[in-house]
Formats: structure tokens, sequence, C-alpha cells
């Protein structure tokens, strides 16, 4: 652990994922921090706790696989980074198939008491509701899609740039002891083991053609929550669509997505393939709360717990949380933030998590580690270059300032919108050549390109990662 400093503090706004993340990697540098969250002063229409790094949408980190997946890619690099946010959503991991799936109150409850207990982090309760004082020499806005209005009103007057926003939802939890299993199954898909798991470890509810149609019909149906007039032009996040949404694509665009009865098989009738399926996952440590995963949904409550109920298995669900749906913001990364995530047009202020443009939670926290690196080599009279673009982090931070964006004679991107880790982001990599000879095709070689792909980032970020340190130019 570092030893106490007297230099002058680096002040983060925003207690979440990304914020708690850049304060530990500041104060593990050395330097001292001051993390600024406003509540439970100031709540937020998704927030239920005044803990840090609060979960509010799903409990799930994603695949954990490091090898074919750029999610579990980006664990296993901020894991080699002395992640806190990956520290402690490891020792509160849950049963989830190939997922990392954590008790959203354990992992909280972790973040908090570390960061709480570290002789270089204060904690301040209370809302910055304007531009940070001209005082504070080094800021971090880590605010979450959830920022104060006040404060966004601030950080837009700084950028110039026009407000930018995108609405995100949140799925229904349901009591286990409500859910029916003499008609359910423990199963996860394709009996995958994960972290924590057994290949068991999500609840599976069958439809069959007759109550797939019912149940689409219901949702397109439902009564739904009515934007304000200034919302109504505000795009979805395609990774966390509504469920309707889905249905309304297509009536078999769920079957497609989270209702997708593949890889499953029901125990009491192994010949018979259900229509759909919907899955639900362990949202905590004691397994009495589970989480119906891709129901994201912007139904009413009413609705909500009357169609949700058609689902086989769930016709007596007690629901611990019906689902919602929040508006999000993210500022025009590419214009307004440098390779370091300043600002270009006030250098003092930097930004990390999902207000930068990246989605998800481990996303947003390896912002937030990058943030911090970046903003105490700075106090440190150091400098620390990003990570390589041909890893997790690199791929991530070259994506939100704008690097491998198409531009218009020389301005900028000409579109910006969150987005997950995902191999696409990557530089091609030359795949090595099978030792039979034999040409790769279809699935083989994508799996291969995969593959290829992770060990080149995990060489070249222990690379980064090695790098001595080098003093600022003056």
């Amino acid at each position: 652990m570092a030893t106490p400093s007297k230099k002058q503090p680096i002040h983060i706004i925003g207690g979440g994922l990304a914020g708690s993340e850049a304060a530990w990697q500041i104060a593990e540098a050395g330097v001292p921090v001051i993390l600024h969250e406003m509540r439970p002063g100031r709540m937020t229409e998704a927030h239920q706790t005044q803990g840090l790094a609060e979960l509010v949408c799903s409990n799930s980190f994603r695949s954990d696989d490091a090898e074919s997946n750029a999610v579990g890619l980006l664990h296993e690099e901020m894991r080699r980074a002395n992640s806190l946010i990956m520290a402690a959503g490891d020792a509160h991991k849950l049963p989830a198939g190939g997922a990392l799936a954590v008790d959203r109150n354990g992992f909280s409850g972790q973040v908090t008491a570390i960061l709480s207990a570290h002789p270089l982090v204060e904690i301040v309760r209370g809302e910055i509701s304007g531009p940070p004082p001209a005082g504070w020499s080094s800021v971090i806005v880590a605010t979450g899609p959830l920022t104060s209005p006040a404060l966004g009103e601030a950080i837009r007057a700084l950028t110039g740039e026009d407000e930018l926003a995108f609405f995100d939802a949140i799925a229904p939890i349901v009591y286990k002891d409500s859910i029916n299993m003499d008609i359910c199954w423990l199963q996860s898909r394709y009996d995958k083991v994960g972290p924590g798991g057994t290949g068991a470890d999500y609840i599976n509810c069958p439809l069959d053609e007759a109550q797939y149609n019912a149940f689409i019909d219901a949702l397109l149906g439902g009564e739904k929550t009515e934007f304000h007039e200034w919302e109504k032009n505000t795009p979805y996040f395609e990774g966390c669509l509504p469920i309707e949404i889905m249905a309304e694509r297509g009536r078999e665009t769920p079957r497609h997505g989270p209702m997708k009865p593949v890889g499953l098989t029901n125990p009491r009738d192994p010949k018979t393939k259900p229509h759909a399926i919907v899955q639900l996952r362990q949202d905590n440590a004691l397994g009495t709360l589970w989480n119906m995963v891709g129901f994201q949904t912007k139904l009413k409550y009413g609705a909500q717990s009357d169609i949700f109920r058609m689902i086989p298995g769930l016709e007596n669900a007690v629901f611990a949380r019906l689902g919602g749906l929040h508006r999000n913001t993210f500022l025009n990364s590419p214009r307004v933030l440098d390779e370091n995530l300043t600002l270009r047009a006030e250098p003092r202020l930097r930004f990390a998590g999902q207000i930068t443009g990246v989605e998800g939670y481990v996303e947003s926290a390896a912002i937030g580690l990058l943030a911090g690196r970046f903003a105490a080599a700075e106090k440190l009279h150091q400098t620390v270059p990003a990570p390589p673009p041909t890893t997790a982090m690199g791929a991530l931070i070259t994506h939100i300032t704008g690097g491998h964006l198409a531009t218009e004679g020389g301005s900028g991107p000409r579109s910006f919108q969150p987005m997950n880790v995902n191999f696409g982001l990557f530089p091609p990599v030359e795949i090595p050549k099978p030792e039979d000879g034999k040409r790769l095709r279809g699935k083989e070689k994508g799996r291969a390109r995969k593959r290829a792909l992770s060990a080149r980032a995990l060489t070249d970020f222990d690379a980064w990662l090695a790098e001595p340190v080098r003093e600022a130019a003056e």
C-alpha cells in the first residue's frame, strides 16, 4: 500500500465503478485523492443505496473467457493492472455459466470498505452542482450516465458541445422461492462452467410456440412508459434494448436474442425442443434473487407484473424489483477529449467511465483505471502513454478518442455512439497456420482469430505495464 503524501489531492466527482477504480489507482500510486459522491444527499432514478460502485442494472460483468472473448480479455488486463473493481468482482462471484456475475451488495460493500480505509482516500458526500472549483488543479469527472442536471449543464457549457444521450433499461429481479421449479430447470447454455459455476447456473423457463406468440402479443400491446417531448429523439443503446422494442422489430427477434432456445434441454421432456426459453441468473450470494436475463423494459409496472407472469414457471412470480428505463448522457468524446482523457477546453479536467462513451461495467471501470493512472502520473511529473490499440484497454481508449473513426474534412468523427469492447475495435492480426497445414475456414477461422487477438493483446499489455516510468518534459 502507498504511504501518505503531502501532495495536492486529485478530486474525483462520482463514486461509481469508474470513479472508484480511478481513486484506487491514484492512491496506490502514492497521490492523495478526494472522492466526491452525491448520494445519499441526492439520489438518482436508478440508484438504491449510498454504496460506492453500486451496480444499478445487471449484476453480470459478462464473459470471463480471456482467450476468445473481448470482455473476458478486458477482465484479464484489468486484473494484471491491479484493478480494485475486478478484485471485488472475483471475491463476490456467483454461478453464471461462462460469465462473471457478482453479488451486487457484497461487491459494492467491499469497494466502499477498501476505499474508506485507504490512508490516501477521502470520501466526501455531497453534490457538485456546477463547474469544479478553480482551486482544484486536477479533476476526474466520473459521474456516469446519470450525471445530475446541474453538473451536466456545467459540463455542456465547458465542452461547447450539444448534449448526447441514449436510453438504458433495467431488467426485473424475481424471488427464487416464487419460481415454479416443477416447470423450470437449472442449466447453463451448453452446460458451460464459468467462474464460480457448475454448468447448471441459470433457471430456464420453456415456452411452446403458442405460449411464445401470446407473450409477444402481450409485449406489443402492453402499456409503455411515455417519453417527455425532449426525450423522443433519444436513441436506445443497441446492446441493452428493452424486450418489447425487440418484439417491435420483429416477432422472432427475441427468440434469436435473450429467448433463444439453443444449447438447453428440458430434463422433463428431452425429446421436445422448446420454441423459446427465458433465463434467470442468480443476483445475490444467498441465491434468493434472480435476474431476468435480457428483459430490460419500459413497460409500466402493472403491465410488467401481468405480462411476465405469462412465462411458464413465473405464474406466481414475486418481483423484488421491476424493470425500468433511464436516460444516459455521454460526451462527444472524440471531439472534446484528447488521448489522455483530458478536456481540450480545460486540461485540468479529465473524464472517465460511461460519460466518455463506453458501455458496460468493466469498460467504464477500465477507463477509470486509465484516467487514474494518467492523473497520478501527471501529479508525479511523469508520463504514462495509453496502452497500445492492440490491447482491450487501448482499443477502448482509441474508440472514445476517435482514432479509428471516419472523419469529414479532418473535423472529427461523423458519428459517435457508446460501445462495448469488442474485437472489431482491434487492429487486424495474422492468424497462425495450423500445424497440419490445413486451411482454416468458417467458425474455426473465427475462433483462431480471436485467440490470436487475445494472445497478442496480453503480450502487448504486459509490455506496457513493464515500461519504465518516464519523467515529464518541462
